[in-house]
């Protein structure tokens, strides 16, 4: 290394992967879910980072990120994330070129690690070997059975202690289906482990209320978007009102978000999605606005894509094992990691975030 490195390639595309099954949450249902895989390159080196949305997110990266990155130096991570920043304001930040910025960021991150020869936590700064998760599913459009399968899966295969189904059905339409899963949720579980459900905003705000105080009985422990993350009045309001933690912020893009969200005293734990919010380097930023309001951090699903940076936040508190990311990163990426006993654990034996794309194997999957 002459330290004058500078980034060359930065190549984009998208992936459209079926579902095992036909998902859905509250709000809504989907059959298909499309990641946009970033590689950034200098010489012989190439860091990788992806995110999860439309496929116009690489025609983003292609028109607006890469020429602004590429011959920059690969040592000014900060500075080419707050390059791309100027770039798409008239894009407009929320959305896919939120998507597209966290993409490439975390690409940025990852090349920066390899050429240094660090695992990426090391490079980020890690204050711990492995990291919490949660088992995440429980989709409205399963069945009984499948829902009993995935759950046993995490609790007794896996050793998760932690499981969140989703509730909320038909935007808070068929509240009976809810409780049942709920009840269905803690009888296969047992006592012994951490019960969250996730509403998606489905439910409007006093509904949300009484539908806590009806399964009172199962100790729930995490309630996720009552009510939209908009709704910062209505968050309080549930958050005043009930015994589990709310949590919501998936949705932030920015710093401003986050912020608002803290001083609305909103929520008792502060989601943040690298894959949206502006890649590593807002996390970052994310995770130091909520220490600075006491409160601790979730990442937001793609756990492959947090789990680095989530080893170096030292007020964190978990990472969501969602199933479609799960099946997708486990597919796509050598070096993919597990969950056993509820943590991951990043590799020591690895540099930058230690996944390969397995390129032939996403191919066929290729829309963009």
């Amino acid at each position: 290394m002459t330290g004058d490195e500078q980034v060359g390639a930065v190549t984009v595309a998208a992936y459209r992967v079926p579902t095992d099954a036909p998902e859905g949450d509250g709000t809504l249902t989907w059959d298909s879910t499309t990641i946009v895989v970033v590689h950034a390159k200098c010489g012989h080196h190439q860091g990788v980072g992806w995110t999860y949305g439309p496929a116009a997110i690489a025609g983003v990266v292609n028109d607006l990120l890469a020429p602004t990155v590429t011959g920059r130096s690969v040592w000014d991570v900060r500075g080419a994330w707050e390059a791309m920043v100027r770039r798409i304001r008239n894009a407009g930040r929320p959305g896919i070129a939120g998507y597209a910025l966290s993409a490439v960021d975390v690409a940025l991150w990852d090349l920066k690690a390899r050429l240094v020869g660090l695992p990426l936590q090391d490079l980020v700064g890690a204050v711990r070997d492995e990291v919490p998760v949660y088992g995440s599913g429980g989709f409205t459009t399963y069945d009984q059975e499948q829902l009993r399968r995935q759950l046993d899966g995490w609790v007794q295969t896996d050793r998760i202690p932690r499981v969140k189904i989703k509730i909320g059905e038909s935007w808070g339409g068929n509240v009976p289906r809810d409780i049942a899963r709920m009840r269905q949720a803690r009888d296969v579980v047992g006592d012994d482990v951490e019960l969250y459900v996730d509403a998606n905003g489905g439910y409007g705000r006093k509904q949300a209320i009484r539908v806590m105080a009806e399964v009172t009985d199962l100790d729930i422990r995490w309630l996720e978007e009552p009510v939209s993350s908009d709704d910062l009045a209505g968050l309080r309001e549930v958050r005043d009102r009930v015994a589990p933690d709310v949590a919501a912020g998936e949705y932030g893009y920015d710093l401003y978000y986050f912020r608002r969200m803290c001083d609305a005293e909103a929520v008792d734990c502060l989601q943040v999605d690298v894959s949206r919010c502006g890649g590593i380097t807002e996390w970052i930023r994310a995770a130091a606005v909520a220490a600075a309001c006491g409160l601790q951090v979730s990442g937001h699903c793609a756990p492959h894509l947090h789990v680095h940076v989530a080893a170096a936040t030292p007020n964190l508190r978990h990472l969501e094992w969602f199933h479609d990311h799960v099946r997708i990163e486990s597919m796509f990426f050598e070096g993919s990691l597990d969950a056993q006993d509820g943590v991951m654990r990043p590799r020591r034996d690895a540099v930058g975030n230690g996944l390969t794309l397995r390129s032939q194997d996403a191919e066929q999957y290729q829309v963009a």
